[in-house]
């Protein structure tokens, strides 16, 4: 399946060929495209975000808490940078509400100067410091057991899945192509350019750039013959509550962090419930986040001792991701001029912040070390998201919308057929799920199923009938 303006090349060559349409992997088409280059992105699953990008916690980072003087630092703050200059433009949402760092102990207490001063050096500096009180004060919700804590401003929270989708598309409308079920098979660099045998066929590139996550030390050793680094899953669980419990916290509440994990974050979305999550378990298996029941009831002891309230709300939908960790914390990013390829690898669990910053510190690499384009596009094209969160008005509020399909998320026939056609139309539930939040609410497809399998008739694989109503997903 070939998607992109540019259809019909066969064999043609490109400029680059990006492995994965993960969040990083359509990052790094949106910049290379923007930067004049001819992109064509390559992807195993039959839709995109179909791997590591399609669980996370949703938020937008400052990078606070990132390891001093270290690539994923810099990453991040570009990325954070540039997604706040952008999202406007966009029509991706953004909800600035800052973040707590909190300890529960006098020797997390103890710890937190320490935290402070990493932040300021990391150059976050608008940082408040609070004793038990002050945080009771700005949330009076949380358990009485708070010792004290700091706030972060900048923390955000954003869409997880239109940022990912929005940079893909721009990518598309100004002439990259996409190529779904399309699995990397062999590998060959022949004079100055790739002939990479696919399950679609082969495919022509000067360079290639690895963004495959869970799987690009495979595609690295595919490619050169041996893998810089090794990726072991790091799985997360999360718990997304109902969205009566989303009014309970205005803040990101976050722990003091261990030199594992980030640990338990207790938060609102940008679609209105309450999350708590993730845990942090090491596994073999690059595919399967399975969920487990003693550790989600941890998980859900830990947020309800955050947050006693939380007791009293029932409990949407439970989901797990998997994170591409190495056997180093910092993001593995190297080129190697001389075979025209650039790895982009181990990026954790903050590659939704540092996926716009990522792509502008690959293509710096790519100038330097193997050349550029001259001049980027003049006038490109610029896509405008619709709209799936609860930070701006939707398209159920809206006339000629078709009516609402999916009452408990409130998504409308106007949105579902808007979702299956495009340059980035939806080919899977997952997809749909991930454009619209279709079945993603409270009764997780139940009652509207039936109307949208009648809907997606002959438009998805598998077909929705094929499927039990039900589920699990972010929300």
């Amino acid at each position: 399946m070939e998607i992109g303006l540019d259809q019909g090349h066969g064999d043609a060559r490109f400029d680059v060929a990006i492995i994965g349409a993960g969040v990083i992997g359509c990052a790094m088409a949106r910049r290379f495209t923007l930067e004049g280059a001819r992109v064509v992105v390559l992807e195993k699953a039959t839709d995109v975000l179909d791997g590591a990008s399609k669980g996370n916690s949703a938020i937008l980072h400052t990078g606070f808490d990132a390891p001093e003087n270290s690539l994923e630092l810099t990453c991040v703050r570009q990325g954070y940078a540039e997604y706040r200059q952008i999202h406007e433009a966009l029509n991706l949402p953004l909800d600035p509400c800052g973040a707590l760092v909190l300890a529960w102990s006098e020797e997390q207490e103890a710890e937190l100067a320490g935290l402070m001063a990493q932040a300021r050096r990391n150059g976050i500096d608008d940082l408040e410091r609070l004793d038990r009180a002050q945080v009771l004060q700005r949330e009076p919700n949380l358990a009485e057991g708070v010792v004290g804590g700091f706030r972060v401003p900048g923390e955000s929270l954003i869409d997880p899945w239109s940022a990912p989708h929005a940079y893909l598309l721009q990518a598309l409308l100004n002439g990259a192509e996409l190529r779904l079920g399309c699995a990397l098979q062999e590998a060959r660099f022949e004079g100055d350019r790739w002939q990479l045998r696919t399950s679609r066929g082969e495919v022509v590139a000067r360079t290639v750039i690895n963004c495959a996550g869970l799987y690009g030390d495979r595609v690295e050793e595919m490619l050169l013959g041996g893998a810089s680094f090794r990726l072991h899953p790091r799985k997360g669980q999360f718990i997304v509550y109902d969205k009566s419990a989303g009014r309970l916290l205005q803040h990101i509440v976050l722990p003091v962090p261990t030199p594992i994990t980030k640990g338990v974050v207790v938060c609102r979305t940008v679609y209105g419930n309450l999350l708590v999550g993730p845990t942090a378990e090491e596994q073999d298996d690059r595919d399967a986040a399975l969920l487990e029941q003693d550790k989600l009831e941890q998980l859900r002891a830990r947020g309800e001792a955050i947050l006693p309230a939380l007791a009293g709300h029932p409990v949407t939908a439970l989901y797990a991701g998997l994170r591409p960790a190495t056997e180093r914390k910092d993001y593995r990013i190297t080129a190697h001029p001389l075979r025209h390829y650039i790895a982009v690898g181990g990026i954790r669990s903050t590659g939704l912040s540092s996926a716009l910053g990522t792509a502008r510190y690959v293509y710096a690499l790519y100038e330097r070390e193997l050349g550029a384009w001259h001049g980027g596009l003049a006038e490109p094209v610029l896509p405008r998201m619709p709209n799936i969160s609860e930070c701006a008005p939707r398209a159920w509020q809206a006339p000629g919308n078709g009516g609402i399909v999916c009452h408990c998320e409130r998504v409308t026939r106007g949105e579902i057929e808007a979702a299956l056609g495009g340059p980035l139309a939806a080919h899977t539930l997952a997809g749909l799920k991930r454009r619209t939040r279709v079945t993603m609410g409270r009764c997780q497809g139940y009652y509207c199923s039936a109307a949208l399998a009648e809907l997606t008739e002959g438009r998805l694989d598998p077909p929705l009938g094929e499927r039990l109503p039900g589920g699990h997903g972010h929300a």
